[in-house]
């Protein structure tokens, strides 16, 4: 079972602090929000939790069956949808999805078939992310990261991009297939967090 544990983590970019002494304690079956206007440093509490920036002072650590995880290898327990990580535009979806499941495994062995189907895109599997629309694209982003058998999903702005069809479609999908997994979503809109059982105001923590 992974667990992740915040010590006094702070973040500052050179005067101005994101966050500071923030204690956090999440097992897998956890879900949390973390809310703030824009602007706030939502997403750069989760680069820092995903150890893609380092934190300033403090410290953060992944333990898995008690054993520490070195922040070398934490991406391996983790996937991530967020509006600022690209698409490789040049590939097919179907050559997207292959290429994705090289790196991480299919959670529940789902075939590329069928994530397709879920993400509606049946009609779209040869054609290059290039032509997609911003909202197709964000369902690409949600099905990746949701579907790959990782202890911990990171969400950043989750329905970015998505109409009120998709916006249900993403509740429904967050429903059935959160598993018993640690999901964070940074978000400032209640509809994309409804789920989550505790709530991290960073305003709280400047």
């Amino acid at each position: 079972m992974l667990k992740i544990h915040l010590n006094e983590a702070s973040k500052r970019f050179q005067y101005e602090w994101i966050f500071k002494n923030l204690n956090l304690h999440l097992a897998q079956g956890d879900s949390l929000a973390i809310t703030g206007g824009n602007g706030s440093g939502k997403s750069t509490l989760l680069k820092c939790i995903s150890g893609a920036i380092p934190i300033s002072s403090g410290n953060i650590t992944y333990r898995q069956s008690e054993k520490k995880i070195p922040e070398s290898d934490w991406y391996k327990s983790l996937a991530i949808s967020a509006p600022y990580l690209e698409l490789p535009e040049e590939f097919s979806l179907l050559e997207v999805i292959d290429f994705h499941f090289k790196f991480k495994r299919p959670f529940h062995q789902i075939q590329p078939a069928e994530l397709i189907e879920l993400l509606y895109l049946q009609e779209h599997s040869s054609k290059p992310v290039s032509q997609f629309s911003s909202g197709m694209k964000q369902r690409l982003k949600l099905g990746l990261a949701l579907f790959s058998d990782v202890p911990l999903v990171l969400l950043d702005e989750p329905t970015s991009n998505l109409d009120k069809k998709g916006i249900a479609w993403y509740t429904d999908l967050m429903a059935k297939h959160q598993g018993d997994r640690i999901v964070i979503v940074c978000s400032n809109e209640p509809r994309e967090y409804e789920f989550c059982r505790q709530k991290l105001a960073l305003e709280d923590f400047k």
